[in-house]
């Protein structure tokens, strides 16, 4: 334990669970509902509604070998090539072989997929895939329709929810080990103000941090919460550096900031082009699937072709979709996009690249252990292995699932396995160490900083500018500079994204290649001799960061010993 903690008041009330599921996503929501099932008192604790996270968002699909002729080890090759040597395989086997039965539980939970007039579930291509084995629901509204199975199925078994909490801090017990969480109600839950649920188990399902950037497909509520609640309690995260942008975001000009538009790969998937402004498909040539290549070699190309040009986006045209396929597959994409003036039905997508996903995070094992005994982890919060260097395309919503599942089992067996009645109380730690806690109006200073200096392309000077500017903001407010911040969520989340941004800069600093969806402009090439393993990042009591390698690319336990299966 670091005895970190950020600046609030105590607690003012508290709640008894066995688990308490922070995140209502797909992972989240499917953990609670698996708790739930296998009879434990669960809490759900989310930062807005409870359908507001990431997995609303996700337009494209879920990726499962579901089709025929196709296969896990087809599915599995898929994703270790986009991994570029960095998954951990027997992860990747894990998601892959329980993958199509955790999505025909999830169907039986109550989401509909888009099916043909036989009742066969429809599939597409993304990129990456060389197999059509993406489900989709709504056309291009997936997110949006598991979220809404899942939500109404928490609602039908009545599992206690807090909505409109941001999470602060990890409980434990004198051991160390996990005893809670302390969080903030802001005005609209069943409390208000700073309390606490007491539970011998937490799983984070927080999501991404793509809000440390200035321009994101992710909602305002991805500020990183999770990594840093763990960074803070000890856990060790690793692969921060290796964070996806997605090619094809709806560009809104040059200084639009939050959240993005995004533009589903399925629509490449379903034929469109990458074009300049002279109509010229750049992609051609630059690799065999073209336009469905791995995210991060569409996102170099369209970065390339900015720099040769000198613009600030490409154009994605599917005009010869046609006005009735636009409406039908992709309804969500062409009302965003006549929203902002654009129709792609007469007119091609102006788009650029904005941060999307992170494929590292909080890490775990193959049951969402991480190295804080009783702290799991499972979602984008979470680094399983699966991703490596660049997540392919639509494994997001299945590692959700899998692992959620996963984790539900390894939460019951370990409370089986408990003496019964054995408590967990809450201890103080005897020298906790308050986290300063930055001006809101930081935050900007923070985004600018990693979009010019930690984005699509990076180098030694600017990541070593990143880390000066962002070791000043930090000083600054152990100083006490500017006005004094006062405890609460705007203070509280862009103290989040200044613990986040400096991992991730301290490991894209050591990591002197490029790989995956980390571009190193000053080291173009791929170093298998020197960096095929990941960075290990851990914070010290003194507020330091501890970065080592893992001897190979596949993760050492998270325990001394490896804990035995469920």
């Amino acid at each position: 334990m670091t005895g970190i903690r950020l600046q609030a008041p105590a607690p003012g009330w508290a709640i008894d669970a066995d688990v308490v599921v922070v995140g209502s996503g797909v992972a989240g929501l499917t953990a609670a509902l698996r708790c739930t099932a296998a009879g434990l008192r669960t809490v759900v604790v989310t930062k807005a509604r409870l359908d507001a996270g990431s997995t609303r968002w996700a337009q494209g699909g879920i990726a499962a070998a579901l089709g025929e002729g196709d296969t896990p080890e087809q599915h599995l090759d898929d994703t270790l090539v986009a991994g570029a040597g960095l998954c951990d395989e027997e992860a990747v086997r894990t998601l892959v072989t329980e993958g199509p039965d955790a999505v025909r539980r999830l169907i039986a939970t109550g989401a509909r997929f888009d099916t043909d007039e036989a009742g066969t579930i429809e599939l597409t291509r993304e990129g990456g895939h060389h197999r059509r084995r993406i489900a989709h629901a709504g056309g291009d509204a997936t997110g949006a329709e598991i979220s809404r199975a899942l939500v109404d199925a928490v609602r039908d078994r009545a599992v206690r929810t807090i909505e409109n909490a941001l999470v602060l801090d990890l409980l434990t017990d004198a051991e160390g080990r996990t005893a809670g969480v302390t969080l903030h109600v802001m005005g609209e839950g069943q409390h208000d103000g700073v309390g606490a649920v007491h539970a011998p188990a937490v799983v984070l399902a927080t999501g991404g941090m793509g809000q440390v950037f200035s321009a994101t497909t992710n909602p305002a509520v991805s500020t990183g919460d999770g990594v840093a609640l763990a960074l803070r309690a000890g856990a060790e995260v690793s692969d921060l550096e290796f964070v996806q942008f997605h090619p094809t975001v709806l560009f809104l000009g040059p200084d639009a900031e939050g959240q993005q538009p995004l533009v589903s790969e399925a629509v490449r998937g379903e034929g469109a082009h990458l074009v300049d402004a002279d109509g010229v498909r750049f992609m051609v040539g630059q690799h065999e699937l073209a336009e469905l290549a791995p995210r991060d070699i569409v996102a170099k190309g369209i970065m390339r072709r900015m720099r040769e040009q000198g613009v600030h986006h490409m154009y994605l045209d599917a005009r010869h979709f046609g006005a009735e396929m636009w409406a039908s597959r992709f309804p969500t994409i062409l009302a965003a996009c006549r929203a902002h003036g654009i129709d792609p039905v007469t007119q091609p997508i102006p788009v650029a690249p904005a941060a999307h996903y992170a494929s590292g995070g909080v890490r775990t094992d193959l049951y969402g252990r991480t190295t804080v005994p009783g702290l799991y982890a499972c979602g984008e919060v979470a680094c399983t292995g699966v991703h490596g260097a660049n997540r392919l395309a639509s494994n997001s919503l299945l590692e959700g699932l899998v692992f959620a599942e996963r984790i539900a089992d390894a939460v019951a067996k370990d409370r089986a396995a408990s003496p019964a009645g054995e408590p967990r109380t809450p201890v103080p730690h005897p020298a906790p160490t308050l986290l300063p806690l930055l001006d809101p109006t930081c935050r900007a200073t923070l985004q600018h900083v990693m979009t010019a200096y930690a984005g699509v392309l990076r180098d030694a000077a600017g990541l070593a500018e990143a880390a000066e500017r962002l070791d000043a903001i930090h000083g600054e407010a152990a100083r006490g500079g500017r006005k004094a911040a006062e405890p609460g969520v705007e203070s509280w989340e862009t103290t989040n994204l200044l613990c986040v941004a400096r991992v991730l800069v301290a490991a894209a600093r050591r990591r002197e290649e490029t790989r995956g969806c980390h571009w190193r402009e000053d080291h173009p090439d791929r170093d298998d001799t020197a960096f095929r393993h990941h960075l290990v990042v851990r914070l010290g009591p003194d507020r330091t960061l501890d970065v080592r390698p893992t001897d190979t690319q596949d993760f050492p336990p998270t325990v001394a010993e490896a804990p035995q299966e469920p």
